[in-house]
């Protein structure tokens, strides 16, 4: 004779069962999950672009304002610092849209 099967602990929490991963979560439904997959990831570099260029042409301006009402030279520094981030992140931008990704 078998002995009483006994349970094992619920595989559902207090507000129903668990989402399993390949069922995806709940109440999201992506219309071309059967048809050819989801569609590829957009590059964002066209606004990283731009958002870098802003800071450059902030983050100059301020140095050069600062710089001649005779500030202190950390704020200068801070600043300077910055535009060369950018200017860094501009380069870097620029590179990567040459070589033909989207965004």
């Amino acid at each position: 004779m078998p002995d009483r099967f006994v349970p094992g602990p619920p595989d559902h929490g207090p507000d129903g069962p668990e989402p399993r991963p390949e069922e995806g979560l709940p109440d999201y439904h992506n219309p071309l999950s059967r048809i050819g997959g989801s569609p590829p990831a957009r590059s964002a570099l066209t606004l990283r672009l731009v958002l870098a260029i802003f800071g450059l042409i902030l983050a100059t301006a301020g140095a050069i304002v600062l710089g001649l009402a005779e500030a202190p030279v950390g704020f200068v520094i801070l600043l300077v610092a910055i535009a060369l981030v950018a200017a860094v992140n501009i380069a870097v931008v620029v590179r990567r849209k040459r070589r033909g990704e989207p965004g």
